[in-house]
Formats: C-alpha cells, sequence, structure tokens
C-alpha cells in the first residue's frame, strides 16, 4: 500500500478515536443542544459527518455524489458514521484504485470531518458536559480501527 493510502487510514482512524471519545456517555440531550439560532445540533453535525464520508468514498471511488440525509435516531446516526468510516477504511485497504488524488481526498471530506468533529466536542463543553483533554500524540491509534469501540486514553489531562 502506498504511504498516501496509509496516511489516509491513519487520519480516518484518528477521525474515529477522537468522534467516539466526543460521543461517549455524552447526556441524552446533547444531541439536541443548539449554541445559538441557526446553529446545527451535534446530531445534525453527525449525520453530516457521514454524508461527507459517503461523498469521500464516492470521490474515492470516482463517482462523486453528495446527499443530504434526513436524521435517523441518535444512535442509528451514530452506527451510520462508524459505517461509514468503515467502508471509507475498507475501500482505501484494498487494491482498488483511486480515482481522486489521496490529497484532494483529505483537504476536502477528511478535513471537513475533523474539524466537525472539533465542534461536537467544543459543544460538549458548551453543554455542560465537557469531555477531558487527552494527550493524542500517545493515544492507541491504528489504521483500520475505525469503529466505535477505541482503546480507553492513555493520558488525559486534569
Amino acid at each position: 500500500m502506498d504511504a498516501s493510502r496509509q496516511m489516509l487510514r491513519h487520519t480516518l482512524s484518528t477521525l474515529a478515536y477522537r468522534c467516539a471519545k466526543t460521543l461517549r456517555d455524552a447526556p441524552c440531550a446533547f444531541a439536541d443542544f443548539r449554541a445559538c439560532e441557526g446553529a446545527r445540533t451535534p446530531h445534525e453535525i453527525l449525520a453530516h459527518l457521514s454524508d461527507l464520508l459517503d461523498w469521500g468514498l464516492s470521490t474515492a471511488q470516482g463517482t462523486p455524489q453528495w446527499r443530504s440525509s434526513k436524521l435517523l435516531p441518535w444512535q442509528e446516526d451514530t452506527a451510520r458514521f462508524f459505517a461509514a468510516l468503515q467502508a471509507f477504511d475498507d475501500y482505501l485497504a484494498s487494491r482498488l484504485p483511486l480515482r481522486e488524488s489521496a490529497e484532494k481526498l483529505f483537504q476536502g471530506p477528511i478535513a471537513d470531518a475533523l474539524t466537525h468533529v472539533g465542534q461536537l466536542a467544543l459543544l460538549r463543553r458548551m453543554a455542560g458536559a465537557p469531555i477531558r483533554g487527552e494527550n493524542y500524540f500517545i493515544a492507541e491509534i491504528t489504521a483500520g480501527r475505525v469503529s466505535q469501540n477505541q482503546p480507553p486514553p492513555r493520558a488525559e489531562f486534569d
């Protein structure tokens, strides 16, 4: 596997790790928290994240297609997000050709997804349920591990 595909896979695993931490033990009301009028709720952001990953996969396959999905129940949208990560990672792990450059896949859907996971973390704090900071440099993040089941943090901050 070439280095650019491996880096994309590691980035997807980083996205999975960080998003899983943000969603873990979130209060029930978090999904519908709205920071201000016109701002997306965490639930709307999570659905958008899945749409971004679906778009990234279709672009990698050479058939770019955007769709804005309707909200499902929170748990179903959570499962959809991790399934979209898995499908994208599976494609990157395969020998099937990338129909778009790794750089474009990173700068578009993947970088946008990282931004939105940061928004979820900020919204957790604003909703009164902050996540603990962490030294992500030493986190156990491995290419291919893109499920909601992530290892525990190695070094969280007080």
